[in-house]
């Protein structure tokens, strides 16, 4: 496989990484205890240009390829905080590209432009309690009054949902089916608009996740987002990339797990020898390198046809099927191999493997997964 990472690249990566290993990893157990993480993270990300990488530079992207965008990922797992990256992440790939990709002037320049800025915090609403991967399904509707739309209904499991200042919303505007789909920006000092719940979950502890509420909001008709009805091809669009990001952070964690894991191997000893030399686990640790090698080189090949502006849906999807599985069998043995000490919180490996967990479920479950992959296969 060639390497298509140049001096640029490698230079881009070492900026992320010390800006990683200098203000994040030092908090990521601090953070995870508060539930969150400060603000400033966003706009300290935006002034660095992390959260434009591959945007339009005429709202403050940087308007780069996507292997910018792979190394930024790769890095952010040195965090040690699943929470804090899946909330930049969110950001960054999921709820600005599809402004990016078909706002208006006038809705780049008032939300894009601030959210790469780091000035104004994005989410993305589109999963409700009835509708995760199934957008064709979604209830929340917003109804045309004369220069408005008239906006009822709820989303759940939305990331950066109790501090976002705007979402990338998509409602039901037409009949039901993906037909009816579309989408807008939606500024959550909309009157009406409610945070029910911030959800208490099993891991991703530093990144908040909310239910919300929406009650006769009325936005103006100059928030859609290109043409009515036609949201859920871009929906689907966007599920690539959140997809992709999934499957190359897992490889960087799976990558990290396992280097931290021999590291402790050759520092901890049992019965009169370091752990790393029982040959159980030196065979494990082979086995598992050569598995995530296999998953890496996937996940790149689907990067590559991303990147070249191609539409790799079964690539994409095979990547983050084999990644995030694979990722609950390293975390699990790196959890073993740390014996006692990888079940105590301030672990490393205990968190890892607690938030490793989300990689099967969220944007898109593994069954969904082979679901896509199987009809794409033509059977």
């Amino acid at each position: 496989m060639p390497n298509h990472f140049t001096a640029e690249h490698e230079a881009f990566r070492k900026s992320v990484r010390t800006w990683v290993e200098k203000e994040m990893t030092p908090h990521a157990l601090e953070w995870d205890r508060a539930g969150i993480f400060p603000r400033e993270i966003f706009k300290k990300a935006g002034e660095l240009g992390f959260l434009g990488i591959n945007h339009d530079p005429k709202y403050g992207g940087s308007g780069l390829d996507y292997w910018y965008v792979t190394a930024f990922c790769e890095e952010l797992a040195r965090s040690h905080n699943a929470g804090v990256n899946m909330a930049l992440l969110v950001q960054s790939q999921m709820a600005t590209p599809i402004i990016n990709e078909i706002g208006t002037d006038e809705q780049k320049r008032e939300f894009l432009a601030p959210a790469l800025a780091g000035d104004k915090i994005a989410a993305l609403g589109v999963s409700e309690p009835g509708a995760g991967s199934d957008v064709a399904n979604l209830k929340t509707v917003a109804r045309r009054v004369g220069d408005d739309y008239v906006i009822n209904g709820s989303k759940m499991w939305i990331t950066n949902g109790t501090r976002a200042d705007f979402l990338t919303l998509a409602v039901r505007t037409g009949p039901a089916g993906y037909g009816g789909v579309s989408l807008m920006t939606f500024p959550t000092d909309t009157r009406g608009y409610t945070i029910s719940k911030k959800l208490d979950k099993i891991g991703n502890l530093s990144s908040d996740t909310a239910i919300l509420y929406f009650e006769d909001c009325k936005v103006p008709a100059r928030y859609l987002l290109g043409e009515e009805n036609e949201g859920f091809y871009h929906v689907m669009t966007n599920f690539q990339g959140e997809r992709l990001t999934a499957s190359i952070t897992a490889v960087a964690a799976m990558e990290l797990m396992i280097a931290e894991a021999i590291k402790y191997g050759h520092e901890r000893e049992a019965f009169g020898r370091p752990l790393i030399k029982f040959q159980v686990w030196r065979h494990k640790f082979v086995e598992l390198l050569s598995q995530v090698e296999a998953a890496k080189r996937l996940t790149y090949h689907a990067v590559e046809l991303f990147d070249a502006k191609e539409s790799p849906v079964k690539e994409i999807s095979m990547a983050k099927l084999v990644a995030g599985d694979l990722a609950q069998r390293v975390a699990y043995d790196c959890q073993q191999f740390y014996g006692g000490m990888g079940y105590i919180e301030e672990t490393d490996i205990a968190r890892a493997w607690r938030d490793i967990r989300l990689l099967t479920i969220g944007g898109g479950t593994s069954e969904i997964m082979k679901e896509i992959i199987s009809k794409l296969s033509g059977f």
